[in-house]
């Protein structure tokens, strides 16, 4: 396993004081995460900043998550006190949520506006997350047209904007922002698993038996079924054994780097079906 993943780009440090600068002006905080990692992609440093703000939950990205352990984290955000949205803004599926969501959150406030008679107001909504949840295409849906820089890579935005909805809600976007150091080597193997970290930075071995271990503890038959495994070739060997073993059945001699990144990308191109790698309660019982 690879040691604790550490740094802080200038822009990233910059950007969470701007983050922390902004939140008077807003009404409420869209905190946008992977739904594969509903725990690993959301950023300690920005919970904390956002800790006494409304704010709900967007679980993206949900057409690549497992749909039972999706159903099972939005329980367990709601039984901790903070509502959540399941989205595949990719497909433009489930955002009208988000409206409705908001005014359910801000409905003392709204109520106050509409018996003082106050007309046309709109609500500010400041929108967070790591990089490469879908941050952008969120706020491009939600504008109607391009106006934020999307990209399958992390660190895309750069800089905070306001953007303006038809739907009476302004958003302030803002860029995608890691915390300093990711001391849980599991949380750094699912960040850049997903992708949210970029691949130059971790060894893709290291992440390939990670997700290999995982796969063979909670998703076995679609392991099994994508690489046609047997039981003998799982139970009799390592996980780093059934890593050199997968090389040479994809003809790849002995390039491991090779194999290792054709299992990250059939994981995230879904060649392995929807999966989560999050598991509620895991994070709580450690």
């Amino acid at each position: 396993m690879v040691m604790a993943l550490q740094w802080y780009p200038g822009h990233m440090n910059k950007a969470k004081n701007q983050v922390q600068d902004r939140l008077k002006l807003v009404d409420i905080v869209l905190e946008i995460v992977d739904a594969r990692l509903p725990f690993s992609s959301r950023n300690p440093v920005l919970e904390q900043i956002i800790d006494q703000k409304k704010h709900i939950i967007i679980l993206n990205k949900s057409d690549l998550a497992d749909p039972k352990v999706t159903r099972d984290w939005k329980i367990n955000f709601q039984q901790e006190g903070t509502n959540s949205i399941e989205l595949d803004a990719k497909h433009n599926k489930g955002l009208g949520q988000i409206k409705s969501m908001i005014r359910s959150e801000l409905s003392e406030k709204i109520e106050r506006y509409e018996n003082n008679g106050v007309q046309n107001y709109r609500i500010k909504a400041m929108c967070i997350g790591i990089p490469n949840v879908g941050k952008s295409t969120i706020l491009n849906r939600l504008v109607g047209k391009n106006v934020a820089v999307t990209g399958n890579k992390p660190g895309v935005t750069k800089n905070q904007n306001w953007l303006k909805t038809s739907i009476g809600i302004d958003l302030l976007d803002t860029p995608g922002i890691l915390w300093p150091k990711i001391d849980d080597p599991k949380v750094g193997m699912k960040l850049a698993l997903s992708g949210a970290i970029k691949d130059k930075i971790y060894a893709p071995d290291d992440v390939a038996i990670y997700a290999l271990n995982f796969l063979e503890t909670h998703y076995m038959d679609q392991l099994q079924e994508a690489y046609g495994l047997t039981n003998a070739d799982i139970f009799n060997h390592t996980t780093p054994e059934l890593l050199m073993n997968l090389t040479q059945k994809f003809g790849y001699r002995d390039d491991y780097d090779r194999a290792s990144r054709r299992i990250i990308d059939d994981v995230r191109k879904l060649k392995l079906g929807r999966l989560t790698f999050d598991v509620p309660g895991e994070f709580y019982e450690e």
